[in-house]
């Protein structure tokens, strides 16, 4: 039952996990930011991993659950399960040095797939709730759509660019629900669901 700030602070987060981690003493000094798409033409470092999310939807598997109980003893409306889709891109000036980066970052975030709150919390403090857990996995793209993303968010060259999902982040409500007997919320919900939200290609 993360609040409206949970997306922000699991970006936070990892980056914060890999920018933490011990590195090989050969690697250079290496900066971790979350990008816009104006970032992608004139990157504000030459070494490190930039973080840029280009999409956020409800987790349609996930059953909607209900929203917890105010202080006063009220129920608020129902979470939402939501999913975030980011590419995870390395920079350097040298090829052999981005694999190098590369494999690194990657092998650091298969050893800590589980985020827990307490890393969560870590950059933003309050977000997640002490028993909360946040997935970190590879995702699924195309070669089709990876390009395409690309296209959108830089016109003049590819980044190497590995796809992950952060999941399931439930974002509670500060609302009082609106009675069983309208089903309102719920339904509005699982629209959404199906139609798997909305595709975000960040800030122009």
């Amino acid at each position: 039952m993360a609040s409206y700030e949970a997306l922000s602070a699991a970006g936070a987060a990892v980056l914060n996990l890999l920018s933490s981690t011990p590195r090989p003493p050969s690697f250079p000094t290496l900066e971790f930011q979350v990008f816009t798409t104006r970032q992608f033409s004139t990157p504000p470092f030459a070494n490190g991993v930039s973080l840029f999310t280009y999409r956020v939807f409800v987790n349609g598997a996930h059953r909607t659950p209900q929203g917890r109980f105010d202080t006063q003893g009220r129920r608020l409306q129902s979470q939402l399960p939501v999913e975030m889709h980011f590419l995870l891109s390395v920079w350097a000036q040298q090829a052999s040095l981005q694999h190098s980066i590369t494999g690194w970052m990657m092998r650091t975030l298969e050893d800590s797939p589980v985020l827990s709150s307490g890393v969560l919390n870590a950059v933003t403090p309050g977000v997640f709730r002490p028993e909360e857990l946040v997935e970190v996995a590879l995702g699924e793209l195309s070669n089709e759509d990876m390009f395409r993303i690309w296209e959108t968010i830089s016109a003049d060259s590819y980044q190497l660019s590995i796809p992950y999902v952060a999941r399931v982040m439930l974002l509670e409500s500060t609302q009082l629900a609106l009675g069983p007997a309208s089903g309102h919320v719920q339904e509005r919900v699982q629209r959404i669901a199906k139609s798997q939200a909305a595709t975000v290609l960040g800030e122009s």
